[in-house]
Protein backbone atom coordinates (compact mmCIF):
# COMPACT_ATOMS: atom_id res chain seq x y z
CA UNK A 1 0.00 0.00 0.00
CA UNK A 2 1.15 3.54 -0.78
CA UNK A 3 0.10 6.63 1.14
CA UNK A 4 0.47 10.21 -0.07
CA UNK A 5 0.12 13.27 2.12
CA UNK A 6 0.09 16.74 0.57
CA UNK A 7 0.62 20.07 2.27
CA UNK A 8 1.36 23.69 1.44
CA UNK A 9 -1.83 24.92 -0.16
CA UNK A 10 -3.51 28.16 0.79
CA UNK A 11 -4.73 31.51 -0.41
CA UNK A 12 -2.49 33.99 -2.15
CA UNK A 13 -2.79 37.07 -4.30
CA UNK A 14 -1.97 37.01 -7.99
CA UNK A 15 1.77 37.16 -8.55
CA UNK A 16 2.52 35.37 -5.32
CA UNK A 17 4.17 32.02 -4.69
CA UNK A 18 3.42 28.78 -2.90
CA UNK A 19 5.28 25.53 -2.47
CA UNK A 20 3.40 22.27 -2.25
CA UNK A 21 4.87 19.15 -0.70
CA UNK A 22 3.86 15.52 -1.03
CA UNK A 23 5.37 12.83 1.13
CA UNK A 24 4.98 9.27 -0.04
CA UNK A 25 5.17 6.32 2.35
CA UNK A 26 4.67 2.59 2.11
CA UNK A 27 6.01 0.01 -0.29
CA UNK A 28 7.92 1.90 -2.99
CA UNK A 29 8.83 -1.12 -5.08
CA UNK A 30 7.91 -0.51 -8.70
CA UNK A 31 7.13 3.16 -8.21
CA UNK A 32 7.70 5.01 -11.48
CA UNK A 33 6.52 8.61 -11.75
CA UNK A 34 5.66 11.15 -9.12
CA UNK A 35 3.39 13.89 -10.37
CA UNK A 36 1.17 16.83 -9.56
CA UNK A 37 -2.30 17.30 -11.00
CA UNK A 38 -4.69 20.22 -10.75
CA UNK A 39 -8.47 20.18 -10.77
CA UNK A 40 -10.22 23.48 -11.23
CA UNK A 41 -13.86 23.79 -10.12
CA UNK A 42 -16.10 21.97 -12.57
CA UNK A 43 -13.23 20.72 -14.68
CA UNK A 44 -11.29 17.52 -15.12
CA UNK A 45 -8.08 16.77 -13.31
CA UNK A 46 -5.10 17.75 -15.48
CA UNK A 47 -1.43 16.88 -15.28
CA UNK A 48 0.72 19.79 -14.16
CA UNK A 49 4.18 18.23 -13.93
CA UNK A 50 5.81 14.90 -13.27
CA UNK A 51 9.21 13.55 -12.39
CA UNK A 52 10.79 10.14 -12.53
CA UNK A 53 11.32 8.65 -9.12
CA UNK A 54 14.97 7.88 -9.74
CA UNK A 55 15.74 11.18 -11.38
CA UNK A 56 15.90 14.77 -10.39
CA UNK A 57 14.93 15.78 -13.90
CA UNK A 58 11.54 17.15 -14.64
CA UNK A 59 9.76 14.87 -17.03
CA UNK A 60 7.40 17.43 -18.37
CA UNK A 61 5.21 20.34 -17.44
CA UNK A 62 1.88 21.45 -18.75
CA UNK A 63 1.95 24.40 -21.12
CA UNK A 64 -0.17 26.53 -18.82
CA UNK A 65 2.42 26.44 -16.07
CA UNK A 66 5.67 26.22 -18.00
CA UNK A 67 8.20 28.73 -16.72
CA UNK A 68 6.19 29.36 -13.56
CA UNK A 69 5.92 25.99 -11.81
CA UNK A 70 8.81 23.66 -11.01
CA UNK A 71 8.59 20.08 -9.81
CA UNK A 72 11.45 18.64 -7.80
CA UNK A 73 12.21 15.69 -5.59
CA UNK A 74 14.17 15.46 -2.37
CA UNK A 75 17.19 13.20 -2.78
CA UNK A 76 16.90 11.37 0.52
CA UNK A 77 13.18 11.54 1.03
CA UNK A 78 10.20 10.24 -0.77
CA UNK A 79 8.97 13.76 -1.13
CA UNK A 80 8.04 15.65 -4.25
CA UNK A 81 7.59 19.40 -4.35
CA UNK A 82 5.80 21.83 -6.61
CA UNK A 83 7.16 25.36 -6.50
CA UNK A 84 4.56 27.71 -7.91
CA UNK A 85 5.57 31.24 -8.83
CA UNK A 86 3.76 34.10 -10.54
CA UNK A 87 0.44 32.59 -9.58
CA UNK A 88 -2.65 33.57 -11.53
CA UNK A 89 -6.33 33.37 -10.59
CA UNK A 90 -6.72 30.58 -13.15
CA UNK A 91 -4.30 28.48 -11.10
CA UNK A 92 -7.02 28.15 -8.47
CA UNK A 93 -8.08 24.59 -7.77
CA UNK A 94 -7.34 21.42 -5.91
CA UNK A 95 -3.81 20.13 -6.32
CA UNK A 96 -3.30 16.40 -6.11
CA UNK A 97 -0.15 14.37 -5.75
CA UNK A 98 0.00 11.19 -7.81
CA UNK A 99 2.35 8.24 -8.05
CA UNK A 100 2.26 5.36 -10.47
CA UNK A 101 3.32 2.00 -9.08
CA UNK A 102 3.36 -1.08 -11.24
CA UNK A 103 0.69 0.41 -13.47
CA UNK A 104 -1.64 1.53 -10.67
CA UNK A 105 -2.26 5.14 -9.72
CA UNK A 106 -2.31 6.34 -6.12
CA UNK A 107 -3.59 9.77 -5.06
CA UNK A 108 -3.29 12.08 -2.13
CA UNK A 109 -6.27 13.80 -0.57
CA UNK A 110 -5.48 17.07 -2.32
CA UNK A 111 -4.63 20.54 -1.14
CA UNK A 112 -6.55 23.66 -2.13
CA UNK A 113 -4.87 26.63 -3.79
CA UNK A 114 -6.83 29.84 -4.19
CA UNK A 115 -5.39 32.78 -6.09
CA UNK A 116 -7.20 36.10 -5.89
CA UNK A 117 -6.90 38.88 -8.44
Amino acid sequence: QVRLVESGGGSVQAGGSLRLSCTVSGNMFGLNFMAWYRQAPGKQRDLIARILRNSLTNNGEGESVKGRFTISRAIDKNTVYLQMNSLKPEDTGGYYCNVNKLGSDYWGQGTQVTVSA
